[in-house]
């Protein structure tokens, strides 16, 4: 992992730069960011990661595979949180369709991601939930809430609950602005994400919309352990907010040796959080037992990056850090909404449980 900071200054015309400066005004007036996609499509990001059968990039092997996601989940981060995301969650989406999907869906998705679609996954939901009702033709039943790129993306993949008890994966049109509801996506960061609540009520459930079988989303290590990549994601927006404020410290913080440490420290922080990130990767890419565990830990230890690094630049840049207009300001909003997501406390808490069981010494485990 490059820590270089100087060389991650975006330049005017590579993707990291194009997202920062699109992600500034999706910042001042939230809306779907549908030119930040049409960079990454431009880039070749749009089906990089898609399967084979679909037109995706074969690599030689799985860690190599998982390496270079990794390295294009931190460059998007970097530009922007919003948009990495969206990314992200494309991403998951193809990985699911690789794994579960049949061969007829791998055509279909071909022909999608020609006509240029985009894709996410949702699965979190206020009670009762989404359900599948049956009967001669079934249909769905609820709403997602946090569904990002509700109304903007083309298609998501929905966790639904089934009749004979645990939840298969749902294919559905995403981008039907009457049933998104983003009034309540008023938030201080991550605007342009648009994670709004979508309704899913009422849509006809056809065979070709069911995605692998029940059950198959919460396969563990592909479930727990694909935390990595939102953790890659959030990584970027690290080294964005730390290449930003060495560019924007003034000569006095630069002639404090205090400073100096409080920025030295955050570099150190983030570097080692680079390291768990690349572990995870390479452990889910290999299905090792201890995926999950690592995947926590690595959501754990991104997330105290995020805060010294957030604590740091405040420290550092003094109020400009938080003048509206300023990128500075925009990645520490975003980050401290991105690294709440889904419960990091419990993430941590469930990864000291599996710690506290196991002798690494008697055993030989890895996982220390």
């Amino acid at each position: 992992m490059n820590i270089n900071l100087e060389s991650q200054a975006q330049s005017p015309g590579s993707v990291e730069g194009q997202l920062a400066e699109l992600g500034a005004r999706y910042d001042a007036a939230p809306r779907f960011p549908v030119a930040g996609l049409r960079v990454l499509r431009e880039a070749g990001l749009h089906r990089r990661f898609a399967p084979v059968a679909a037109g995706g990039e074969a690599f030689s092997n799985d860690e190599a595979f998982s390496a270079a996601m990794a390295r294009t989940l931190r460059e998007v981060g970097r530009g922007d949180l919003s948009v990495g995301r969206l990314y992200e969650g494309h991403v998951n989406a193809l990985a699911l369709f690789d794994w579960y999907a049949s061969p007829q869906q791998l055509v279909w998705l071909d022909d999608a991601l020609d006509r240029g679609a985009w894709f996410g996954v949702w699965a979190t939901e206020a009670p009762p939930g989404v359900r599948i009702e049956p009967g001669e033709l079934p249909v769905l039943r609820g709403a997602k809430v946090f569904a990002s790129g509700a109304g903007g993306l083309d298609f998501a993949l929905v966790t639904a609950a089934v009749p004979e008890g645990g939840r298969c994966l749902v294919l559905v049109p995403a981008n039907d602005e009457a049933r998104a509801d983003l009034t309540g996506w008023r938030v201080r960061g991550m605007r342009a994400s648009v994670s709004g609540r979508y309704d899913v009520e009422g849509l006809e459930l056809e065979p070709s919309m069911l995605v692998g079988e029940p059950g198959d989303y919460d396969r563990e290590p592909r479930f727990t352990g694909g935390a990595w990549r939102f953790c890659a994601v959030q990584l970027g927006g690290i080294e964005a907010l730390l290449a930003e404020t060495r560019k924007a410290m003034r000569d006095a913080a630069r002639a404090d040796p205090v400073q100096r440490a409080r920025f030295v420290e955050a570099v150190v922080a983030m570097r080692s959080a680079g390291f768990w990130v690349a572990e995870a990767a390479r452990r889910f890419a290999r299905e090792e037992g201890d995926a999950v565990a690592i995947a926590r830990l690595t959501r754990g230890v991104v997330e105290q990056a995020g805060l010294t690094a957030m604590d740091a630049a405040a420290r550092l840049l003094g109020t400009r850090s938080a003048f509206d207009g300023e990128r500075a300001d925009k990645i520490i909003r975003d980050l401290s909404l991105y690294l709440r997501q889904a419960g990091p406390d419990h993430a941590r808490d469930e990864a000291a449980k599996i710690l506290l069981e196991r002798d690494p010494w008697a055993t030989g485990d890895r996982l220390w």
